[in-house]
This record gives structure tokens, C-alpha cells and sequence, in this order.
């Protein structure tokens, strides 16, 4: 129990309770996404999905994932405003086509069930990261130089 005299301290480098939880339930939210493909894949499987267009499509959204982390760390290094939005474009769209591909391997490999599949991942997986976006809100905005 905190007395009157302690107060919490307004660094931003203090370590609460709270703030390691709320830090390490980010972490899971941000991530959650990937969680779902891998943990989905058993009962997916067990229902009778393609195992080639589940792991095309599981690969494919973990791949974008990875790259979506390398081209923040490289937009970040952008200070000027309007290259910031075109690299921010020209990487979002990337991605698309990304997954687009990662589709179209899918069903020429496979056939057009893992094809099916592989769309139903990413799009189950985009629908959960879509979801985690409307309920967290927008990302926080950092100071241009």
C-alpha cells in the first residue's frame, strides 16, 4: 500500500508493475497476429486444409511481417515529411504484392485449393491485425527534426 508521502515517479525510465504488464501485453497484441496462424495451424489441418497453402500462406504472412519491421526501421531513418509518405507507400504496396504473390505461388504450386488457403491466412491474420489497429488506436506520432 503506497502512503501518502510516496508518490510514483514521473520518469519515463521507472519500472512499476503496471508498466512492465502493459509493455508486455503490447508486445503480445502486436505480435498476436503471427500467434494465431502458427496455433490455427493444427485445427486447420485437422479440418482438412491444403498443408501446402497453409504454409505458403503462414510463410508468406510471417515474411511480410519481417519485412513490415525492416522498412520501419528504414522509414524512421527518413526525417523529411513527404519521402517519409512515399517510403511509407511504396512499402505498404510492396507488402500487398507480397502477399498477392505469395496467392498466386500458392495455387500454381498446389492447385487452386492452396490457393483458397493461402488467402483465407492472410486474410484471417490481416483481419486480426486490423482489429488490434481499430481497438489500440492510432500510433503514437514522433517528432520530425
Amino acid at each position: 500500500m503506497r502512503g501518502a508521502c510516496f508518490s510514483p515517479p514521473d520518469s519515463a525510465l521507472a519500472v512499476d508493475g503496471d508498466v512492465a504488464v502493459g509493455e508486455r501485453s503490447f508486445v503480445v497484441l502486436r505480435y498476436l497476429d503471427v500467434v494465431l496462424v502458427v496455433i490455427a495451424l493444427a485445427p486447420a489441418l485437422a479440418f482438412g486444409a491444403p498443408v501446402l497453402g497453409y504454409a505458403i500462406g503462414g510463410g508468406g504472412w510471417v515474411l511480410q511481417r519481417v519485412v513490415a519491421a525492416a522498412d520501419r526501421r528504414w522509414t524512421r531513418r527518413v526525417t523529411e515529411p513527404l519521402k517519409q509518405l512515399g517510403v511509407n507507400l511504396f512499402e505498404g504496396f510492396a507488402r500487398i504484392w507480397l502477399l498477392a504473390g505469395v496467392i498466386v505461388i500458392a495455387a500454381v504450386a498446389g492447385g487452386r485449393r492452396d490457393g483458397l488457403t493461402a488467402a483465407l491466412v492472410i486474410f484471417g491474420a490481416y483481419s486480426v491485425v486490423l482489429a488490434i489497429k481499430l481497438i489500440t488506436g492510432p500510433p503514437r506520432r514522433r517528432a520530425v527534426q
